[in-house]
C-alpha cells in the first residue's frame, strides 16, 4: 500500500457503497467542526483512542494524519509510550510498532 493510499478492499467497498463512504466522511467533517479541540489535538485523541482500541489499521491512519498535521514524530510515539499505564505494556508496544510501521524511526535507528 502506497503512504496515504486507502487498503485495497475498502477502496474495493467504497466503490460499491459510495453514498455509505460519503456519508461517513461528512460525519466525520461535522464532528472534526464542533468548537473545542483544534485540529492537531483532534488527530492525537483519534490515534490515543485507535491505541487504546488495539485497532491496527486505525493506528497507521492516525500515524499518518498526524504527520500530515505537522504533529512531531516524537509526538507521535510519546502518545504510545503514555498508553502503557491505561492498557498494559505489551499492548503499548504493538501500538508502539504499527506508528514506527509508518514512521520507521526505531526500526531503521
Amino acid at each position: 500500500m502506497k503512504d496515504g493510499a486507502l487498503p485495497g478492499f475498502l477502496q474495493q467497498v467504497i466503490k460499491k457503497y459510495p453514498g455509505v463512504w460519503k456519508s461517513y466522511q461528512g460525519l466525520g467533517e461535522a464532528i472534526g467542526s464542533v468548537d473545542g479541540l483544534d485540529k492537531r489535538a483532534q488527530e492525537l485523541v483519534r490515534l490515543g483512542i485507535a491505541i487504546g482500541a488495539g485497532h491496527e489499521g486505525a493506528v497507521h491512519s492516525h500515524a499518518r494524519r498526524c504527520r500530515e498535521a505537522g504533529i512531531k514524530d516524537a509526538e507521535i510515539y510519546h502518545a504510545a509510550l503514555l498508553s502503557v499505564g491505561a492498557i498494559g505494556w505489551s499492548a503499548a508496544i504493538a501500538a508502539l510498532s504499527w506508528i514506527d510501521d509508518v514512521i520507521g524511526e526505531i526500526k531503521e535507528g
